[in-house]
């Protein structure tokens, strides 16, 4: 009886279709992380790896002004500049819970069949198998927008036509800082505190336990939520 040949991921050509054929050791392979600056190929059509790749500085070039320009609707419709503040501060707190939620229960799901393994990998698996590949760190323009009409019209079935737009804009403002954040524990060399803390917990998560320490701005829900890394674990791992 033959047995049965694994399949092996050639790096050398596109990745996203060889993926899927890894099957029950997708999991696995990508928690073995190639770090390198280069990033691989996705796509054998240019189109769509163009789609692919983010500069950083791409984010907050875009995002930041729609984050004016909602929170002008909502000084139009008669909110003070104070009570504007308060739901930027209810947005990005919101934002950080999104993002611990996503984080957690969508970008770390356990796949194994053909499709779910090939949209895990350009969800979230290629950023842990290529940590480090800089123009796939920072989510593209064109998904973000698309998420955006949704996240609009529900902001508008559970808040005042004053306070919606005010609430977008500090959803979008953390999710603003949670990329450039999010890029910079990867590619910066932190000398404040705090950012060196954050880029040591961050890297904890994608070198030594990938199932705990799923915040990357802040440690806040991993701590409600239980899955704050042991000490030892997260100071094990040199920035």
């Amino acid at each position: 009886m033959v047995a049965e040949q694994r399949f092996t991921v050639d790096l050398n050509k596109p990745l996203v279709f060889q993926v899927g054929h890894l099957g029950e050791e997708y999991q696995e392979w990508i928690h073995q992380p190639i770090v390198c600056v280069e990033g691989p190929r996705f796509f054998q059509s240019d189109f769509w790896e163009f789609l692919t790749r983010t500069v950083w500085w791409a984010i907050p070039t875009i995002w930041l002004p729609v984050v004016c320009y909602v929170l002008s609707i909502s000084a139009r419709k008669g909110l003070t500049y104070p009570q504007i503040g308060l739901i930027v501060a209810l947005g990005v707190l919101t934002w950080t819970l999104l993002e611990y939620t996503l984080h957690r229960f969508l970008f770390h799901i356990q796949t194994k069949s053909y499709w779910a393994n090939t949209a895990h990998y350009l969800l979230h698996g290629c950023h842990h198998k290529h940590p480090q590949d800089g123009l796939r760190l920072v989510f593209p323009p064109t998904a973000t927008a698309i998420l955006l009409v949704p996240l609009w019209k529900l902001l508008h079935l559970v808040a005042t036509p004053a306070t919606a737009p005010a609430m977008l804009g500090g959803i979008l403002f953390g999710y603003v800082m949670y990329d450039i954040t999010h890029y910079y524990l990867h590619h910066g060399q932190p000398k404040e505190p705090t950012f060196k803390h954050l880029k040591k917990y961050h890297l904890n998560h994608h070198f030594r336990i990938q199932d705990k320490g799923y915040g990357i701005t802040s440690s806040l829900w991993d701590k409600v939520f239980g899955t704050l890394p042991g000490t030892k674990a997260a100071a094990g791992k040199k920035s």
